[in-house]
């Protein structure tokens, strides 16, 4: 198996088309289709489904995945370890991020890491917590930021951020909202909400368990910026971190307002493999990707403040 010929399977597995991964590899697609068949050919065992959609991976591929992904992470190490001898921050370096973050954070980090280090070639993967974990435990990502699990991780692990989960309502009203509201008011009111396998409604059902209630959500999406939208449309609220709505708050479109006490937070943390060396490169990135969610958390938990005061100046006019 020649190193040029992982580097392949790697990108396939990864775009999941002929098409995208000929491109990323800026080869023609009959010789990408020719290199897969000639490495199944050498393997003897078939690496890939084909479909009108893409491909997917066969249990023999996914197994090859677990075995080629550390390689090619060890290779590029290598390099760019090499590369510090001339003080250059240079190296490909993949980074995992959960919905809530990418969405506030990706556009604006990726434009400024490809700014700051013309020599980085930046890959970023959306994913639900569980998934990035798997990632990042293969060697396919070389850091994740995701919300802290329950349970107890071989990885390591550093906190980003703490924050409040907040209710979004359409910002022309404010249906049924009390001034002081509790979580227990969320069973009054006619919510959208992520669905059961995506991590911030394991949150909020936690929560809702504490509280002895229960969720019964008129519709459930695991898209936040679908919810958002959904939300500024209509009469429906939900309860979101602060950084998931900060676009619909900047543009005006949905009102937020904190739970008494601040009853329910989330937490997002960033893991790393501990058995695999950290490149200069993967640091430098990880750093931009952090400061910019906390810049974005910052800048939304202000509307926040700004809704709590006008709501109350509303509910004292009504008095």
């Amino acid at each position: 198996m020649e190193f040029r010929q992982m580097q392949y399977f790697l990108c396939l597995a990864q775009t999941g088309h002929v098409t995208r991964a000929a491109r990323q590899l800026n080869i023609v697609q009959p010789a990408l289709s020719m290199q897969i068949a000639k490495l199944e050919a050498q393997l003897g065992q078939k690496l890939f489904d084909r479909s009108a959609r893409g491909v997917t991976l066969t249990i023999a591929g996914e197994i090859l995945m677990r075995l080629v992904a550390p390689i090619i992470r060890d290779v590029d190490r290598v390099r760019q370890e090499m590369t510090k001898l001339d003080g250059r921050i240079a190296g490909r370096v993949s980074v995992g991020l959960i919905n809530s973050v990418a969405q506030s954070t990706l556009a604006n980090s990726s434009a400024r890491v490809a700014q700051a280090f013309p020599d980085v070639e930046l890959t970023a993967h959306e994913g639900y917590s569980e998934t990035l974990i798997e990632w990042v435990t293969a060697g396919q990502l070389d850091t994740a930021f995701i919300n802290k699990p329950r349970r107890k991780l071989s990885l390591t692990m550093e906190v980003v951020l703490n924050e409040e989960m907040v209710l979004a309502c359409r910002s022309s009203s404010a249906p049924g909202i009390p001034s002081k509201l509790a979580f227990e008011h969320l069973s009054r009111q006619d919510l959208v909400l992520p669905s059961r396998r995506h991590g911030l409604r394991t949150i909020l059902d936690d929560r809702a368990a504490e509280a002895k209630i229960e969720l019964r959500p008129r519709l459930e999406m695991d898209t936040l910026t679908a919810i958002c939208d959904v939300v500024s449309t209509t009469n429906l609220v939900t309860v979101l971190p602060s950084i998931a709505l900060q676009h619909a708050l900047t543009a005006g479109r949905v009102r937020a307002f904190p739970f008494r006490d601040r009853s329910i937070t989330r937490s997002v943390v960033m893991i790393s493999h501990p058995h695999r060396t950290t490149t200069p490169a993967a640091r430098a990135v990880a750093a931009v990707f952090r400061q910019d969610a906390l810049a974005a958390a910052a800048a939304a938990s202000q509307y926040v403040g700004t809704a709590r005061i006008r709501h109350r100046r509303i509910s004292a006019q009504r008095g």
